[in-house]
Formats: C-alpha cells, structure tokens, sequence
C-alpha cells in the first residue's frame, strides 16, 4: 500500500488534465486491488450466473410473452437485457461499500493530506467499478449464448447496446459512492445500495411486460430509468418481440428508449457526482 500511496503523490494542481492523471492512479490502485483479491469478482460474477440459470430454466417456461405465449426461447430473448441492466446496477452496493471500507480504515484521510484533486479520489474508484463491471458483464454474455441467448444485429449495434448498460452501471456507481460517503460502516452500504434497487429492477420491463402490471405501476415503470436502458438495448440487441408493445401508456422513454438512457444516464452522473464530491469536501473539512 506504501507503494502505491507512494506513486500518488503528484504535484498540485487544479487543471483538468492534474485531475484525469490523478484519478487514473488512483483507478490503478483499486484495478490492482482486485487483481490481488480475485474472489470480489468471482463472487460478482456468481451472482448474475445464477440469475440468469434461475430465470431461463425455472421461470422461462411459465412465463407468457404477448405474441409468443408461453416459450421459453422467447423469454431468453426478452429476459437478456434485463439480466445485464440488472448486473450493472447491482454493482452499486459494491461500490459504496468500497468506499465506506476506505472512509473507515482511514485510507480516505491519507488521500486527502495528499496534493490531489478532490474529485479524482471517486473517480478513480468509480473507473474501477466499472472496470469490474465491463468483465462481469463480459462473461454474463457468454453464459447468456450458452444457454441460448442470441442477438439479431449487427455488431456495432450490439456494442452499443453494452455500451449504454455500462453507461447505466457507471451512472449507478456514482450513486453507490454518495450511499458509501454518508454511511458510517461498510455493512450500511451494502444494505443502503441494495434495498432501493430491488424496488427499481421489478418495477420495470427487465423481466416481465409491462401491459400485465397495474395501470398505475405501469406508469412508474415506463419513466423508470432503468426500464428505458434495458428497452434500447432489447432494440440493439434486436431482442424486442413482435407483440410487446414499446409502451402501453405513451412514455417518451419508451417510445426513445435509445436517447432516454443517454439521458437518464448522463443526468445521473452529473446530479450524483456534484453530490458526492461536495459530501467528500464536507467530509474533508
């Protein structure tokens, strides 16, 4: 760790290119974390197998698609996209609970007597997240074609299609950062990270239409940030079915599922990265 605290210690500076080169050394030391420490990913992998696995073979074959009825080769291409969304944002609660473990060692205040950008401390760790998040996801898409999973477009849109899910993630992380600053032990952070979640990730479209829900719920679900990226990658994907409709009760997100996660995503990061980073100066003081 001295060694690495060691290689932070970088001249002062406000510019924004001191801040990009901070962050990255401080990404570097959580990335180089992880490598020493290989179960955080295989235990982040784990999870979302099992979801997966659960999903396909136990509630594929009871689940009805408006248009394909009940078929489990139709779920598959319909539950995809829900499954990655779900990934994603579920590395949330790890990364509040990374850096509530830091606030709590103290490694937080050893960053903060060093001439760095306030800033660079999250968004460091933050890059790392969704570094772990990108590999994570990586092998979800292979155990996802194993099981018979298929995408029907070409490649650039499919690249795109993760690319807004790890946009999703990076945005959720930011939130995962505020929950780990304002919470005073790495339990809390986890708990705090994932009790909102499970609320955000079935209120939604990720596992079942929303035409079957309560007409209420639907609405909550079609302005549901989380329902839009897995609704534009569904169309990246080239995973949508014939009888699903886009949207039951006329969202503009659903109906522009692509730009609303754009949107959502980039509105997250700015709203809860100003946060967090004010939270951290607080903390500073």
């Amino acid at each position: 760790m001295s060694a690495v605290t060691e290689t932070v210690k970088l001249p002062a500076g406000g510019s924004i290119g001191q801040s990009i080169r901070d962050s990255l050394v401080v990404a570097r030391r959580n990335l180089i974390r992880m490598a020493r420490i290989p179960e955080m990913i295989l235990f982040g992998v784990i999870q979302p197998v099992m979801f997966v696995v659960l999903f396909t073979y136990v509630f594929g074959g009871s689940i009805a698609i408006p248009g394909a009825g009940v078929s489990a080769s139709a779920y598959k291409e319909f539950l995809m996209a829900g499954i990655f969304a779900q990934t994603v944002t579920f590395a949330t609660a790890g990364a509040g609970a990374g850096i509530a473990d830091d606030m709590h060692k103290g490694l937080i205040d050893r960053f903060r007597s060093l001439p760095m950008a306030r800033g660079a401390v999250l968004t460091g760790r933050t890059l790392a997240d969704l570094v772990q998040t990108a590999i994570t996801l990586t092998v979800l898409a292979v155990v996802a074609l194993l099981v018979g999973w298929r995408t029907h477009e070409n490649i650039g849109k499919v690249l795109a299609g993760f690319a807004l899910l790890l946009l999703l993630g990076y945005a959720f992380t930011w939130i995962g950062a505020l929950i780990g600053l304002s919470v005073r032990t790495p339990e809390a952070a986890t708990s705090g990270g994932l009790i909102w979640l499970f609320p955000l990730t079935f209120i939604s479209n990720a596992f079942v239409p929303v035409n079957g829900m309560p007409a209420f719920l639907q609405h909550v679900a079609e302005w549901n940030p989380f329902s839009a990226t897995v609704a534009a990658a569904r169309e990246l994907f080239g995973n949508t079915i014939a009888g699903v409709p886009k949207s039951v009760t006329g969202a503009w997100p659903m109906e522009h599922p692509i730009l609303a996660s754009l949107i959502w995503s980039i509105v997250i990061i700015v709203v809860f990265r100003t946060l967090a980073v004010r939270k951290y100066r607080n903390a500073a003081k």
